[in-house]
């Protein structure tokens, strides 16, 4: 993936260094593969707030805006800046999401975040919350693919996120949830969310080029490499890794087949029109 050349737009919120907060004992392994399990990619902003009763709720973190100088931080800042283009043309009015990278936990509006959660959108304050250790655990221990690509996807669905809850469609299903029979009829409204921020992700590969005069750009083998992350931490795949039978009454973010299918269709279309996965419900 070409990236070294794109925009950097700075809206980072880099809190690294600045500790972390109280963590689970147990340190990598069972626990956070339990919690990657369940929260891959996003968690549920009502849980994130569960869980700053159990680690210690921490005071307003404040870190370095701007951009970033190591090249982690830079990738970040480029691939986010380059996300925000495409949707700023496609979006009239689009504001950014804040790009926070932290360690181990931090604040947010959402209550105290986890790295184990995994990279997590937060409505309230509209963050994207990163901590870039998350990629080594999900490439050794989900096998996710280390390519830069499947780490742009992983950023991407996040910003689909915010798309959402920019658009509405986060908020329209939280209240078809609230209105929902039971857990299951729950569950199918958060995959088809899911589903459409990985859709989402890939209507942003395919326009990156195009905003940016080709410094940011696919290679061959990026979108499978791409794909290889999403099949990797699907809930089939996940809940067979843990043990478990699948069972798909409580996938909350689609299995792996249906993550590569829809982040291969906003490829293809280039188009969030593409991405409407509610249709499927």
């Amino acid at each position: 993936m070409r990236w070294q050349g794109g925009r950097r737009g700075g809206n980072i919120d880099d809190r690294r260094g600045l500790g972390g907060g109280a963590m689970a004992g147990g340190g990598i392994g069972v626990v956070i593969l339990a919690a990657i399990g369940y929260f891959v990619f996003d968690i549920d902003p009502a849980t994130t707030t569960q869980l700053a009763s159990q680690f210690g709720g921490a005071g307003v973190s404040e870190g370095k805006a701007g951009s970033p100088t190591d090249q982690a931080g830079a990738f970040v800042d480029v691939v986010g800046t380059n996300i925000d283009d495409v949707w700023k043309s496609r979006i009239q009015g689009y504001q950014p999401p804040t790009v926070t990278l932290y360690e181990q936990g931090t604040s947010t509006g959402c209550g105290f975040g986890q790295s184990a959660m995994g990279p997590f959108y937060c409505p309230t304050d509209r963050h994207v919350y990163l901590d870039l250790s998350f990629w080594s655990q999900l490439e050794s221990e989900l096998g996710a693919s280390s390519a830069d690509f499947a780490r742009a996807y992983v950023i991407a669905h996040e910003y689909g996120h915010h798309v959402q809850t920019l658009t509405g469609v986060s908020q329209q299903v939280q209240s078809a949830q609230q209105r929902a029979s039971g857990q299951a009829e729950a569950n199918r409204y958060s995959v088809a969310l899911e589903l459409q921020a990985d859709c989402y992700a890939g209507v942003w590969a395919a326009n990156a080029a195009a905003v940016s005069n080709g410094e940011v750009a696919l290679d061959a083998g990026d979108l499978e490499a791409g794909m290889q992350t999403a099949s990797a931490i699907g809930d089939d795949t996940l809940q067979r890794r843990q043990g478990g039978q699948v069972q798909p009454e409580g996938f909350t973010h689609g299995s792996s087949a249906q993550r590569v299918e829809w982040l291969r269709r906003g490829y293809e279309s280039g188009d969030p029109a593409a991405c409407d996965t509610f249709q499927a419900l």
